[in-house]
């Protein structure tokens, strides 16, 4: 199962990834978590200690050079396009409970079109993540597609699009839904977040067109409590795993 999780900013998309997470690794699958989000906290809702710190690959300027052949920042030189990946995940991801956890970080050079030695090798990483692991596979990313090459999209099983009550969240919905179906993802589904009851469920199903929606978390205050106290939902609120099993069900069903 690879899934790439998308949505406008403070939807959820950290949290459903880390239920997701969860589920799959207590039906005792090997899971990697992969955080593209610029304002990365998987690490914490997913429960590494704060004592963890995982630096963003995007900053290992050693690693950069030492696999592409170029300084991190340079553009215009020479530089190895396909440099060698496959060893990362178990020499950088943090490992907790069978969840890996990768923090991608950001290419702060050139714009989100940069062909510079950083998005190279993230690029890589991430094709060989979702092409040739047999892992299960979750990226919590921005909420634009700059993370996924058109050779990764067709990796990619579902890209499951987080939305709150409210119609910006439903219309980035419907633009990540046109982008993702641009780069060759088939299938793009909705799943709601801090939602309150069902009308609300309703307004959203009922606005999405023909895109999929495969139900919701809940508002719950626990899982405020969970992001103030640094813990993870799952801990916190472990009754609404029971919600994120079938979504996961669902997104299984859409295979």
């Amino acid at each position: 199962m690879k899934l790439a999780i998308s949505g406008k900013g403070g939807v959820g998309k950290t949290t459903l990834a880390a239920f997701l997470a969860r589920v799959y690794q207590k039906r005792g699958m090997r899971v990697i978590a992969v955080d593209a989000d610029p304002d990365a906290n998987l690490a914490q809702a997913l429960g590494f200690e704060k004592e963890c710190k995982i630096a963003p690959i995007s900053e290992m300027k050693e690693l950069i050079e030492e696999r592409t052949g170029a300084k991190p920042g340079s553009m215009g030189g020479f530089f190895k396009l396909n440099p060698k990946v496959d060893d990362l995940p178990e020499k950088l991801a943090a490992v907790k409970d069978n969840i890996c956890l990768m923090v991608m970080g950001t290419v702060k050079t050139g714009g989100s079109g940069c062909v510079c030695p950083e998005s190279v090798l993230l690029k890589n990483l991430i094709q060989h993540l979702f092409l040739e692991r047999k892992d299960v596979v979750i990226m919590d990313m921005e909420a634009g597609l700059e993370h996924l090459g058109r050779a990764t999209a067709f990796a990619v099983d579902v890209m499951l699009v987080v939305v709150e009550p409210g119609q910006r969240s439903i219309e980035t919905a419907k633009n990540i839904q046109k982008l993702a179906s641009e780069i060759g993802i088939k299938k793009v589904a909705v799943v709601g977040c801090k939602i309150r009851n069902e009308q609300e469920a309703e307004l959203i199903k009922n606005s999405l067109g023909e895109i999929p929606f495969l139900g919701y978390i809940p508002f719950d205050q626990r899982i405020i409590e969970a992001d103030l106290s640094g813990k993870p939902p799952f801990e916190t609120a472990p009754d609404l795993s029971a919600r994120v099993e079938e979504i996961a069900q669902k997104i299984e069903n859409l295979k």
